[in-house]
């Protein structure tokens, strides 16, 4: 549901569309006023009514409400967003949304075709308790059909073109995007951050806005579009649909410009998958009742299995290992000890850089955070220091705040200043992973206290994402405002 105030239009409230209902002895003895507002609507497969309605949010009475409205065509295919599936850069998988079950297909390069797999969930697939979750109840909404399928036969860091859809539903416009370059090849440009949501293209209210993150991902269109991209991450906390399950459809809308051009890559949050008795680590709502399914199913990621959303790739000179903070990491658990045989093998030779990526954070100076980092620390930390890892990126915290090269709370080393003042930390005699909270894309942000801990070189509540260069043996990180484009902050680690 979306909702506005009438009082968006300043006409209705000083009555200045005033209409006469009737007269009595040739004067007017009943009036109305009239006012327009108006809606940003996108293609939900299904009919939507407006209704009025009077005295707040708390207790609303029904005024009127308008006939349903359909949509010309709620089979057209939407929403495509790409996917890397391996480390060559010869394959992307294409994901989109359509309310037609039947096969459809992705036209691309000079003749090819794919014809995609179809799939979908259902409210039975949803996650409840003794209270009914928003997805079990009230916040469902029927998500039509996913489409998947590969597109093989690419060549890294190339440009190709391709549309989806079939002559029966529609097909979309034809889209330009970029493979990423392989792992093991000498370069690569991503861009990172995490907890964006969506930002409503009207006045309207939502049960979650997320406020920056139309100016986010304007920023980061602007970036794809000028070539400066590869492959985007996004880790964790994804659209904040929470279990009102359409929000996903808008999410999906919102990164179109970005997602369907080059790789999106994503960890899983505590907004998508937790909730109470259903396996997740930490024991809260926080998903709604959604449980890690319509993730999942929207956005497939090259794991191992189902509910089980960690995995590793590489792209370029980086090997990224990509964690779930939601799924059991303690000593011993499956997880745990994934993670430290994928970052063993690593082939430092190959990919020079290992960059690792989870949600929920190890470092922050936000104080409503500081009792739940011990635990998790204390089990996936030393993974990080034995594997050498050099950059470790989370979100959940919402702001910017970047570390010294850190160990048990502890900075193991400092960065030097080069002669353009940008830090820059020894990677050439290891000592510790560099850490960086990235949790700024759009959520409200989150303070910091007043005393920052001596780890903390960085702290920044600003909106915008993190965008990086990675060479063989330079990796340049840069922090952009995404309002004003503005580079906050930077630094470089060396080889």
């Amino acid at each position: 549901m979306q909702a506005q105030y009438m009082k968006n239009d300043p006409n209705y409230l000083s009555c200045k569309n005033k209409e006469c209902k009737k007269y009595q002895n040739g004067k007017c003895v009943i009036s109305t006023c009239s006012g327009s507002i108006q809606f940003h609507v996108i293609n939900i497969r299904s009919d939507i009514e407006f209704v009025f309605f009077s005295d707040g949010f708390l207790k609303p009475c029904l005024v009127g409400r308008s006939t349903p409205l359909s949509f010309a065509n709620p089979k057209m295919p939407l929403y495509g967003h790409l996917s890397s599936i391996d480390s060559t850069g010869t394959s992307m998988r294409l994901t989109w949304v359509s309310g037609d079950k039947e096969p459809q297909q992705i036209q691309y390069g000079i003749g090819k075709t794919v014809t995609s797999t179809v799939t979908t969930f259902s409210q039975a697939d949803m996650c409840s308790s003794a209270l009914p979750s928003p997805a079990k109840d009230f916040g469902w909404h029927d998500p039509g059909y996913i489409h998947s399928a590969v597109m093989t036969g690419l060549k890294p860091s190339s440009a190709f073109s391709y549309k989806y859809g079939s002559d029966s539903v529609g097909w979309s416009k034809q889209i330009q995007f970029s493979t990423p370059p392989a792992g093991g090849s000498d370069e690569l440009r991503f861009i990172a951050y995490g907890d964006m949501g969506k930002t409503p293209l009207d006045a309207s209210k939502e049960h979650y806005i997320q406020p920056g993150a139309l100016s986010v991902i304007k920023a980061i269109a602007n970036d794809v579009n000028s070539n400066k991209v590869n492959s985007v991450f996004h880790i964790g906390d994804i659209s904040y649909a929470t279990g009102f399950l359409a929000e996903w459809d808008f999410f999906l809308h919102l990164i179109n410009p970005v997602a369907s051009r080059l790789s999106y890559m994503t960890a899983i949050g505590n907004h998508e998958r937790d909730y109470i008795d259903s396996g997740s680590v930490y024991v809260t709502p926080d998903s709604g009742g959604e449980c890690g399914v319509p993730y999942e199913t929207y956005f497939p990621m090259p794991t191992s299995a189902k509910d089980k959303p960690w995995y590793s790739i590489e792209q370029g000179s980086v090997h990224f290992t990509v964690m779930s903070t939601e799924h059991d990491w303690s000593e011993n658990s499956e997880q745990h000890k994934w993670m430290q045989k994928d970052m063993a093998s690593v082939n430092r030779q190959k990919t020079p850089w290992l960059i690792f990526m989870g949600h929920r954070q190890m470092y922050t100076s936000h104080h409503g955070f500081l009792l739940s980092e011990n635990k998790f620390n204390e089990a996936v930390e030393p993974l990080l220091f034995q594997n050498k890892v050099d950059l470790a990126l989370f979100g959940h915290v919402h702001n910017y705040e970047r570390t010294c090269s850190v160990f048990q709370h502890k900075c193991k080393a400092m960065p030097t200043k080069d002669k353009n003042g940008v830090d820059t930390y020894d990677g050439r005699n290891y000592s510790a992973p560099v850490q960086v909270v990235i949790g700024m894309a759009g959520f409200t942000l989150d303070n910091f206290s007043n005393n920052g801990e001596s780890w903390s070189l960085k702290r920044i509540s600003e909106f915008g994402y993190l965008r990086a260069h990675a060479t063989r043996n330079l990796l340049n990180v840069e922090f952009v405002i995404s309002d004003t484009k503005e580079v906050k902050d930077s630094f470089r680690i060396t080889k």
